[in-house]
């Protein structure tokens, strides 16, 4: 399904999204992410690509223009308007779907819905209720800096990701929504095949239908035992008289989990990684000269934690910098790509730089869709990764950078893992 010139639009059968040149295919092993934002940023602020299983769409990928394209009315969420979707192109097998279509909720709805979703979810994530989950936060991380040590393999390795990173916006978000610790394992396993690009088409809505009970089963217990946490509070409005319905209460709740924990490990291990691997600008934010929130910003900008965003949808023909998105043409955020736009932060935009003043970037979202939980996520790397380095000031790496490996996740920034040395 190669991309060519756009003459038609709508559900006219005819030629797919494209330009005259070659789509560029975005590797589903992720085996060059910075190779492929350069290539994605020459093609132009908006170039015609493949996901992986030959689908075709849009990517924008230069920071103006998604600043402007994320609040433009006429790109929407709601699957319906695709057009490759309403011919039947796209199966209920590509590794993806779960990404495209994930049910009714905030992620899915514009306007008036989407506000009225967004709201409820807003309510649990105001930076007084953020704030006040810091000692909470700051025990957790405690917790398993402790237990770092007792991890260590013969040769005094430690994957950081599996022993540190992960656990704690884990355990974070499932307090907060309210999941038990015994799901926690299944959970990450069922993720790891809803986020791959490669995930086999016969496993594919396996994933999703477990993932869909687990989450129900999850909402059925809150409605049978409430707490002190984002499910029961989502059931007590639909009791009292909010429009929520079931459906979308287990929605939310899934997207709550999905975001609110892939982001923040990302964030953590790419910190981490970018860190160790620029050892003057560690010194720099270890010394106080920089900030940890600076360091923070400019890891979400140089290495962000989700590199494509899925997917908008063009309700009629939008133009940027000459090219057309027709009506019914899909659209991706390439995040990734953007971050390192030299238009928006300079010729040395492919540079890890503390000292970058300011650090504006994209990479938690801009307009009505912009991730509601990413405060929670940057007071998480706050107190993870100054923690970290002060419990074990000589922590290094354990491998070289080239050997570190993405999982194969076009959405995702996501190593395998993160070995290091503690001492």
């Amino acid at each position: 399904m190669t991309p060519c010139p756009v003459t038609g639009s709508g559900d006219d059968p005819g030629p797919r999204p494209g330009t005259a040149s070659e789509p560029i295919a975005l590797d589903p092993l992720v085996r060059d992410l910075a190779g492929e934002g350069a290539r994605l940023r020459a093609a132009g602020p908006v170039a015609a690509v493949e996901l992986p299983g030959g689908v075709p769409v849009w990517a924008v990928t230069r920071h103006a223009e998604a600043r402007r394209l994320l609040t433009d009315t006429r790109l929407v969420k709601d699957i319906a308007h695709w057009a490759a979707w309403r011919r039947g192109e796209i199966p209920s097998t590509w590794p993806l779907i779960g990404l495209a279509d994930p049910g009714p909720s905030m992620l899915t709805f514009d306007g008036t819905e989407h506000r009225r979703l967004r709201s409820l979810t807003a309510q649990a994530l105001t930076p007084r209720r953020v704030a006040a989950m810091r000692p909470r936060i700051e025990e957790i991380t405690r917790r398993l800096l402790d237990g770092l040590a007792g991890q260590a393999d013969a040769e005094g390795r430690v994957d950081l990701k599996a022993a540190y990173a992960h656990p704690l916006p884990m355990a974070v978000i499932g307090e907060l929504v309210g999941v038990d610790t015994a799901q926690i394992p299944r959970l990450r396993t069922l993720y790891d095949g809803f986020f791959s690009s490669v995930t086999p088409g016969a496993e594919v809505q396996a994933v999703i239908a477990e993932l869909a009970e687990l989450f129900t089963a999850i909402v059925a217990e809150k409605r049978r035992n409430p707490g002190d946490d984002l499910t029961s509070a989502l059931l007590a409005a639909a009791e009292e008289g909010d429009s929520l319905s079931d459906e979308e209460i287990v929605a939310t709740v899934q997207v709550l989990i999905t975001a609110g924990h892939e982001t923040t490990i990302s964030l953590i291990v790419s910190a981490v990684r970018a860190l160790l691997t620029h050892p003057g600008q560690l010194a720099l934010v270890r010394s106080g000269e920089v900030s940890w929130e600076a360091a923070i910003e400019e890891t979400l900008r140089w290495d962000p934690p989700v590199t494509h965003v899925l997917i908008r949808f063009a309700t009629e023909d939008v133009e940027v910098d000459g090219t057309v998105i027709r009506e019914g043409d899909a659209v991706i955020i390439a995040y990734g790509a953007i971050g390192r736009d030299e238009r928006q932060h300079g010729p040395d935009a492919g540079h890890f730089d503390v000292t970058r003043t300011p650090t504006r970037h994209l990479s938690f979202g801009h307009g009505p869709h912009v991730c509601p939980g990413a405060p929670l996520s940057r007071l998480e790397a706050l107190v993870a990764l100054p923690a970290l380095f002060e419990r074990y000031p000589a922590l290094s790496p354990a491998v070289a950078p080239e050997e570190l490996r993405n999982k194969p996740a076009v959405t995702q920034n996501e190593l395998y893992e993160l070995p290091v040395f503690l001492h």
